[in-house]
């Protein structure tokens, strides 16, 4: 049986080009779009003129470049008036906290701060602070820091410019840009982020961010637990959550959820500084 993007080519090409765009900093040439995406230029050049007379594609003609339109923004406010992340996210985490048994939640990155949206708390285990709607400073938190390690440099140092951007509670933690990027280059070899009693003395927790088709990460689930846990039940922790946020991951991106394998290069070490 034919695949169904084999059967609608057009469709395809459409679609292609509209996630080129999408991805890029700034309009670009139909040539650069007909050139990255393997396209006869005719084709491309077809395809933007019926993309923009339906308003998804902007023309600037004196620069000779492509953008997106404002029907492309349109419906990208639609998915996010649907709240896609917590109507997908919601059953995912609820699963997670039913294997571990452990407290979990789903977090976005707002400017330096990161907001949970959801919390889904395992039964027998204490209150947390990472109720919905609360905000804490991202550099202190497993899943800011998870999500802060997914982004570009620039936008990275945009967001802690100085050494007041970085907000303490109690003892100081990360408190500087380099130290930040220290932990963050740590965060990106474990594939996961840690923080060990930063925010509540006692617990820790574990995050890993969940990204989009553009590899952005739109948001980050973890999982908080007693700090003086087993080794081996962290380790199945990690691997739990990184499954999760795999999964989160894919549905967000359109795509089925599949089995995702352990976690790599997990330590207890890594829950010392």
């Amino acid at each position: 049986m034919t695949a169904p993007a084999e059967s609608a080519p057009a469709a395809r090409h459409t679609l292609a080009i509209l996630r080129h765009l999408s991805m890029q900093r700034g309009p670009v040439t139909a040539s650069s779009i007909a050139a990255d995406l393997d396209l006869p230029r005719s084709t491309v050049y077809r395809l933007l003129g019926v993309l923009e007379d339906f308003g998804f594609v902007l023309h600037f003609p004196e620069a000779r470049r492509y953008g997106i339109g404002l029907a492309a923004f349109e419906i990208s406010s639609g998915f996010s008036r649907q709240e896609p992340l917590t109507r997908l996210g919601g059953p995912v985490l609820a699963g997670l906290v039913d294997r571990l048994g452990e407290s979990g939640h789903l977090a976005v990155l707002h400017g330096r701060d990161v907001i949970y949206l959801i919390e889904e708390r395992a039964p027998r285990r204490p209150s947390l602070v990472s109720d919905v709607g609360v905000r804490l400073p991202s550099h202190l938190t497993a899943s800011g820091l998870a999500m802060l390690a997914a982004l570009p440099k620039p936008q990275l140092r945009a967001l802690f410019p100085d050494a007041n951007a970085f907000t303490q509670r109690g003892e100081p933690a990360i408190s500087s840009y380099s130290a930040l990027s220290r932990e963050l280059v740590d965060v990106r070899a474990r594939g996961h982020a840690i923080e060990n009693g930063e925010i509540t003395p006692g617990l820790s927790s574990v995050a890993v961010a969940v990204r989009d088709h553009a590899d952005w990460p739109i948001a980050s689930i973890a999982v908080t637990f007693a700090s003086e846990l087993a080794e081996e039940s962290v380790g199945e922790i990690v691997t739990q959550v990184t499954a999760a946020a795999s999964d989160l991951s894919r549905r967000v991106q359109g795509r089925p959820p599949t089995a995702t394998g352990p976690a790599q290069g997990l330590s207890r070490r890594s829950f010392s500084r």
